[in-house]
């Protein structure tokens, strides 16, 4: 390293962002995340042995991926090297499988290879990877804020620990940010600043367990806040409010929480609770969801967990989809609401589902018997003459109804639609059983 390369290094040390400089070196400053790195945690005992094995570090932004990887940087007696899935390429791996090889067999130095990022790596550099993490030449760390499982190579996630970083809590974020005003030597201490309960308590509230963003806020208003009259800095509720001005979203409409929340959507609709489905949508619609992406799931709740128990509701479903193309947000969000609590109210059957799988099941993997004769095609010339004759026609019966046989003969007493007693479907069930002829 030359002079300019230190000097550099140095300027970057002390006018890198405070949520970098404030990064902890040691396990034990680390804050939050206990349920990975408590004391008594096999992540813990293996950083402190340096016997880390190979691991990916998955949850949403701001909660330590990447401090857990300079911790085990400063702890591990192992050669170190990071990069970045978004900038670095196949070459970039390559050079450090090269020097992680002449290290083993010059030194028996053992190479830890961080990847932040790693599910933005393809299919391909991941694959290129696997062969040096099985024959021990790099331990991979990987970091990502979506689902490994979905994300990364099945072979690497085999070899690897999964530990799941959960968003940081209120209690937590106020650790760091009290931290960050009073230190005086990663912090901004110098500053003889002090902040305010309430507005410790506001920034930690709105921060949303992502502790990037809070210290984002804290520095911001260290560094933009004139001294009161008597001198004092002072961060209060009002120069808080300035600095993050609304919640922090966790949503990414590709990735792992968008699949999350519409989850929690579906299943509160489907579990009759309003009040919870109109949450989720709210807070989809804040996140700037497609308001035709969430019309689409609302319909298919509507059929799939409603059905017949209140034939109404895809008609209302429908719509809705119909009129959000039309009108757009923000009166969108009003249709939307209209739609999910109508369908989160309804009474509930899943027989459609039920009927429709069985008998998908049944045309996919048992014989296909011909069409009774009768219900076959009798208006042509021919018909008679190829015996397409004896179907009863129903109205000329009494209710409507005539028993005759109607599924191919292999098929003959299978039932795939099971009535529930649920809404409207209690009074179809009690119309099968009236012109079958059973009580009801």
């Amino acid at each position: 390293m030359d002079l300019f390369d230190y000097m550099r290094q140095q300027n970057m040390e002390t006018e890198s962002p405070l949520a970098k400089r404030l990064r902890p070196t040691t396990l034990d400053e680390v804050v939050g995340q206990s349920h990975i790195i408590g004391k008594d945690k096999l992540l813990y005992r293996a950083i402190q042995a340096d016997k880390l094995s190979s691991v990916i570090f998955y949850g949403p932004p701001g909660t330590g991926k990447t401090t857990l990887a300079m911790v085990i940087a400063n702890t591990t007696s192992r050669e170190f090297k990071q990069l970045n899935a978004t900038t670095a390429g196949k070459k970039d791996m390559e050079e450090v499988v090269k020097e992680a090889k002449e290290l083993n067999g010059m030194y028996q130095k053992k190479t830890i290879l961080f990847i932040d990022e790693i599910h933005r790596f393809n299919k391909a550099q991941q694959d290129y990877l696997l062969p040096f993490v099985e024959d021990g030449t790099i331990t991979l760390i990987g970091a990502t804020t979506e689902n490994p499982y979905f994300e990364v190579n099945g072979a690497l996630i085999s070899r690897s620990h999964i530990f799941q970083l959960e968003a940081l809590k209120k209690e937590d974020i106020m650790v760091l940010l009290k931290r960050a005003v009073y230190d005086t030597e990663k912090g901004m201490g110098a500053y003889g600043a002090s902040i305010t309960d309430e507005a410790l308590d506001f920034l930690a509230d709105m921060a949303e367990g992502d502790a990037r963003n809070a210290l984002n806020a804290i520095e911001l208003g260290i560094l933009t806040t004139e001294p009161d009259a008597s001198g004092a800095l002072v961060i209060d509720l009002h120069v808080a409010q300035e600095c993050i001005q609304r919640r922090a979203v966790k949503y990414d409409k590709s990735g792992d929480n968008h699949y999350d929340t519409i989850s929690a959507f579906i299943k509160s609709m489907r579990g009759s609770d309003p009040d919870a489905a109109v949450y989720y949508l709210a807070r989809m619609l804040n996140a700037g969801e497609s308001v035709t992406f969430v019309a689409r799931r609302i319909m298919i709740c509507a059929s799939e967990d409603v059905g017949n128990a209140d034939p109404q509701a895809i008609q209302v479903a429908v719509a809705c989809a119909q009129a959000v193309e039309r009108i757009g947000m923000p009166e969108a969000q009003i249709i939307l609401a209209h739609a999910a609590i109508y369908v989160a109210s309804a009474p509930k059957s899943n027989s459609i589902v039920n009927a429709i799988t069985d008998a998908m099941s049944a045309v996919q993997q048992e014989p296909h018997d011909p069409v009774p004769v009768h219900l076959r095609d009798a208006h042509y010339g021919g018909a008679r003459k190829l015996g397409h004759v004896g179907y009863q026609y129903a109205h000329d019966f009494p209710n409507h109804y005539v028993r005759q046989q109607y599924l191919p003969d292999n098929m003959v007493g299978r039932q795939f639609y099971v009535a529930s007693d649920n809404g409207y479907e209690g009074s179809i069930k009690a119309y099968f059983d009236k012109i079958k002829g059973h009580e009801a």
